[in-house]
């Protein structure tokens, strides 16, 4: 049983470093420490090391922020439940769209595009960079799907006070450059970025 699991681990390890589709592994429901604990160590930080997260952490982190936790609702709440937010993650090996209903990364492009997803020194470091993109055709309105943002954005700060990882939201990127990275319609739009990794 140890051996399958190790070539389990081996085989995830190796579709992630690929850059192709990745199908995530079932999210640890279970793990993390005490709401209380995390609520108490949530803060923003600004400083990452250029370390990946591993496969488990991205399956645990992007469920936590706005994955399925019921067949046909998500860990957050939406306006009207119209659940017009997705994810996009950018890494050193590629741009993915997460598919929550499958807990699917879908490859957008392969290569290293963090630098192109805010302005700031640190965001090319972070091992990841999270873009909320809101489609207006689902939308009650952008006010609604900006507080809809804040649900997920929390999310992935609890997450990360729980696992002992670093993170900060941020408002400052150019709209069109990341539009164009993802080959978004005109219905959709980039609302808020989000950094996380390990913190130096």
């Amino acid at each position: 049983m140890n051996r399958f699991i190790m070539l389990l681990s081996i085989s995830l390890m190796a579709s992630w470093v690929s850059g192709q589709d990745i199908q995530l592994p079932a999210p640890d429901r279970a793990g993390g420490k005490p709401l209380m604990q995390a609520l108490n160590e949530r803060q923003s930080n600004r400083s990452f090391q250029d370390k990946p997260l591993t496969v488990q952490q991205l399956s645990n982190l992007l469920w936590a922020a706005n994955g399925f936790n019921r067949d046909d609702k998500r860990t957050v709440p939406t306006a009207n439940n119209r659940q017009e937010l997705e994810l996009y993650a950018v890494t050193k090996e590629g741009v993915y769209f997460y598919d929550a209903k499958n807990h699917l990364l879908k490859e957008v492009k392969k290569g290293d595009y963090r630098a192109q997803t805010g302005m700031q020194e640190f965001v090319p470091d972070a091992a990841l960079n999270l873009l909320f993109v809101s489609d207006s055709e689902k939308a009650s309105s952008q006010r609604y799907a900006l507080i809809d943002c804040g649900y997920v954005s929390q999310n992935i700060y609890l997450y990360c006070a729980s696992e002992g990882l670093g993170t900060v939201a941020r408002g400052s990127f150019d709209k069109e450059v990341l539009s164009q990275l993802l080959g978004l319609p005109s219905n959709q739009e980039v609302l808020l970025t989000q950094s996380v990794g390990y913190v130096k």
